[in-house]
């Protein structure tokens, strides 16, 4: 059972097929905010992995003792992008200051409080001197898969989020997409571990070694992430 940060929900299912077919093992993905993982985690959720869109989630819970000792490391960092439906007509390539314009009503992000792309969206708009300007115009999504839904059915005009929901086909056949300058917001490191009360430790182990494989690295940097730190 893995529990994945909602910016893995179009890479993690090919992870997971890839897995299967080496191992015969059965994967049961379950996407979620990060923050909402770590307070259940904590409180004893019955998952055996975590990959966290923040690698800070996971460092508590091993200072908690909660992981599987030796298992803990950053598997990658994301991006975040201003992404807008094409119909909208506006001009993303603008970047930022776009946010300002009269069409722009509601601007969609993840919950800064559990979300760590949202946390990451905060931090380049107020970078960027935006953030009064535009906070009444802020709308949050759970997840970063609800911010995406927003703008997608028209519920916000523009939104931030991670890079790997933008390049999805669905979502890459309907808008279009900045990226925002990595200079604007702290790294995105992400980190994963298996769980100390694991029920299927073995296979658990498995998949995170395959995580490290050729192949996932392969699938992780087409869906827009980059190599960890290390």
């Amino acid at each position: 059972m893995v529990a994945a940060a909602s910016d893995l929900q179009f890479v993690m299912p090919k992870l997971a097929q890839q897995f299967e077919e080496k191992s015969g093992v059965k994967v049961q993905i379950t996407l979620g905010s990060s923050g909402n993982f770590f307070a259940q985690i904590k409180n004893g959720a019955p998952y055996d992995l975590f990959f966290s869109a923040d690698v800070n989630y996971p460092r508590q819970l091993q200072a908690a003792g909660l992981l599987e000792p030796g298992t803990f490391y950053e598997y990658a960092r994301g991006a975040i992008v201003l992404w807008t439906r094409k119909e909208t007509g506006i001009d993303v390539k603008r970047g930022l200051p776009v946010l300002l314009e009269g069409e722009v009503h509601k601007i969609a992000i993840a919950n800064p409080n559990h979300a760590p792309y949202g946390r990451a969206a905060l931090d380049a708009l107020q970078k960027k001197g935006l953030y009064k300007k535009i906070a009444g115009k802020l709308v949050l999504g759970e997840n970063v898969s609800q911010a995406a839904q927003f703008i997608a059915t028209g519920s916000a005009q523009v939104g931030i989020i991670p890079l790997s929901l933008a390049l999805a086909p669905a979502l890459a056949k309907q808008g279009a997409y900045a990226e925002i300058s990595p200079a604007d917001y702290p790294p995105i490191e992400q980190g994963c571990a298996v769980l100390r009360s694991s029920k299927h430790k073995s296979a658990a182990l498995q998949f995170l070694q395959f995580m490290k494989s050729r192949e996932a690295l392969a699938l992780l940097s087409q869906a827009g992430f980059s190599g960890p730190s290390k």
